[in-house]
Formats: structure tokens, sequence, C-alpha cells
């Protein structure tokens, strides 16, 4: 469509005492790779200390504290859990960054509805869901309603519509920034949603937010934001 006018674990050691916060500490805390479940001598002590401080007459039963063992381990593979989620984490921060630098340059479509007006001519990509009457509206930068306009239009995606920059009462509006707005109406007259998309070029990757933000004809935004890559004719 073009306009050409006008238009911390349980205590897992039960008994009268405490486990001695050094067993605790560096089992949990080592940075060396020692395990709980894989640490024999933190169970021995552990174990030791157990039975040191159980009630002679009532001792601990062998299933409860084969229990407690298994809870050792389940609380170790919390942990590491925890810490491969973590990675993960990272490693996708990593990849977000990467594929966000090697869109500086390119020029991108993005969903929008704000797009720059050059030499007289803005353009926005539409997407009609169905075969709609659309009207179209057209606001500067101060929100000023600068022209409307109603369009028959075809299903699909991606359907250009050029503004020429020409107002309803003949006015030459001058280049910068201006905002559209579509809704439509099917043939039984129900209500269509048309979304709007916009190009530009990518100027910059703030790589300091995450997700990273791409700097867009001024405006940022994010890689999910990002619906195709349109390629450039070289001379």
């Amino acid at each position: 469509m073009t306009t050409t006018n006008a238009t911390s674990a349980p205590t897992p050691v039960s008994g009268t005492t405490d486990v001695p916060k050094s067993s605790s500490s560096s089992s949990l805390g080592s940075s060396t790779g020692a395990t709980l479940a894989g640490n024999f001598q933190t169970f021995l002590t552990l174990l030791t200390t157990q039975l040191q401080n159980q009630n002679p007459l009532s001792p601990l039963d062998t299933n409860q504290f084969t229990q407690q063992l298994v809870q050792f381990a389940g609380v170790e593979q919390q942990l590491k859990t925890n810490d491969s989620l973590s990675q993960l984490v990272t490693l996708e921060k990593t990849t977000q960054a990467t594929q966000a630098l090697g869109f500086v340059g390119k020029t991108a479509l993005v969903d929008g509805s704000t797009a720059t007006m050059t030499k007289s001519s803005a353009t926005w990509h539409l997407n009609v869901p169905s075969d709609s009457t659309v009207d179209i509206t057209i606001a500067n930068s101060s929100g000023q309603t600068v022209f409307t306009g109603k369009y028959t239009a075809a299903a699909g995606t991606d359907i250009p519509f050029t503004w020429n920059g020409m107002g309803n009462d003949g006015t030459q509006w001058p280049d910068g920034k201006y905002t559209i707005s579509a809704t439509g109406k099917d043939v039984a007259n129900n209500n269509v949603g048309i979304a709007a998309q916009v190009q530009g070029v990518v100027s910059s990757v703030d790589l300091t937010q995450s997700p990273p933000l791409l700097s867009i004809d001024g405006a940022s935004y994010t890689l999910s934001q990002v619906k195709s890559i349109i390629a450039t004719s070289s001379n």
C-alpha cells in the first residue's frame, strides 16, 4: 500500500550436639572439588560424631542413618545442579551477546510502529491476518495526527505501507519520526488486529543490558523483536 497524495542444608546429623562447623564448611564451601558423597573422611567424621552423641537408650536406627546419608547426597546434587544452571545462564548471555554483535551494520526488520521519514518517504510493514479494510492513522513526534486513510488489504505478512509525508490538508510534513496506528475490519465486520514493523540499520549494541539491546534508528530493541535481516544490494 502506498500513498501518493493527500490521503542451608537441614541439620543432617541427629543427636544432642551439632556437627562441628569445620566439617560442614570444608565439604560445602571447598573449591578444590571435594564432595559430600565422595569425601570418605567427611563421612567418617559425621558418622563418628553422630554415634558419640546419640542417646544410648535410644540408638539411631540403621534405616534412619541410611536415609540421612541419602539426604547428604541429595543436597550435594542440588548444589551441583545450581552450579550447572549458573554456568548455563552465563553461556546463554555470552551467546546472546555474540549474536547481537553480528547484527551491527545490517538492516533489520523489527516489531515497532515508529519510523523515520527521510526525503518525504516513510515505510512501515504490516501483518494483516485476513482480508480487511484497514484504517491508518499517522502521528508526529508530538502526538499530533497528521494523516488518516482507509485502504483495502489482502491477508498477508510484511505488507509495505509507504507514506509520502503529505497530510490530509495538503501540508507537506517535514522529515522526522512518525508513528503509525492500524486497525482493521474483516468481511464480516469483525475487528482484526494488525501488527506493525519497521526496518533500519543496527548502529550499535548495548551489551550492559540483559538481553542485549540493538540500537536501530535511535530506538532500542531486543533480539526477540528482530523478525528478519534484510540483505542489502552491493554495487
